[in-house]
């Protein structure tokens, strides 16, 4: 295994990735347009879903704390990390077995920089940050919306709001993690779509508030998806610490914000073990 963790400009290489990617996109920008409006045009298309729904309901779930203002916050958290998911990482992981059919890992692997990072941020889909751009409006509205209410304003904190971008960037560390890991088999199985599709099925489930599995059948889910993969964590964690649905907080609220930075963490180690294992089991397409 080589090792480049001296090298001294990630940062300028990682630009230059994402400004041959911004060229590349503008070189087609009709085409640009079109996949920004589409992503704004099912963000607006969700929004709807949910205004139509809160006209029947007061809150997701009885007695959850999630009433209309605190669960867009939610789905905005849900925006924000997604998009940066899928501009920075989904576009490489895609690609990442098409290298291996065609020899282009060979390639990749006699590059001075780290492997994992250069399969990781080669290409920037840049049209995948307009929900990003649809996330900051709608948090701004519901921010808004819940500090001038007449009982019980709130008013996040700047401590909240600063745990609150920190768990963001632990939740992108997690979809990180595990798609890492899963793209990483495309060495040994050679293509893995298949394993594509259970990437989008079990981040649907970051997508609710974790309150509607903890109950009932929901239970093995809770436990699999909050423990094991911990997809749950990913939304519900920073979402939870800046609309507080819960008020005051309870002391299990604070082992779950412990628990999401330890399954960072242990995701992050993981992924690049599995990532070198993959590697190391890789037969070049020379050979």
């Amino acid at each position: 295994m080589k090792s480049h963790d001296s090298h001294p400009h990630y940062w300028k290489v990682f630009a230059t990735f994402a400004k041959n990617s911004l060229i590349r996109d503008m070189t087609f920008r009709t085409n640009f347009i079109l996949q920004c409006v589409s992503s704004v045009g099912w963000t607006l298309m969700n929004v709807g879903f949910y205004l139509i729904l809160f006209q029947y309901t007061d809150t997701i779930g009885a007695d959850t704390g999630w009433d209309r203002d605190k669960f867009f916050l939610f789905l905005a958290t849900t925006w924000f990390i997604n998009s940066i998911v899928q501009a920075f990482f989904m576009p490489n992981a895609e690609e990442f077995s098409e290298l291996i059919r065609t020899g282009g890992l060979d390639f990749a692997l006699l590059k001075p920089i780290d492997t994992q990072f250069l399969i990781s941020f080669r290409k920037v889909d840049w049209s995948s940050l307009s929900n990003f751009a649809a996330g900051l409006v709608i948090a701004a509205i519901s921010l808004w919306n819940l500090s001038a209410r007449e009982t019980n304003p709130m008013v996040p904190s700047i401590y909240e709001v600063a745990l609150y971008i920190v768990f963001v960037f632990l939740g992108i560390v997690i979809m990180y993690s595990l798609m890492i890991c899963l793209s990483a088999t495309s060495v040994w199985l050679g293509r893995n779509q298949t394993l594509y599709n259970f990437w989008f099925y079990i981040t649907n489930f970051s997508r609710y508030p974790m309150e509607m599995y903890n109950r009932g059948w929901g239970k093995p889910l809770y436990g699999f998806f909050t423990f094991v993969v911990p997809v749950l964590l990913v939304v519900n964690v920073p979402a939870r610490i800046l609309a507080k649905p819960i008020d005051p907080r309870t002391p299990s609220e604070w082992l779950l914000v412990g628990w999401a930075f330890v399954a960072a963490c242990t995701s992050l180690l993981i992924s690049r073990w599995v990532f070198y294992r993959a590697l190391a089991s890789y037969r070049s397409a020379s050979s």
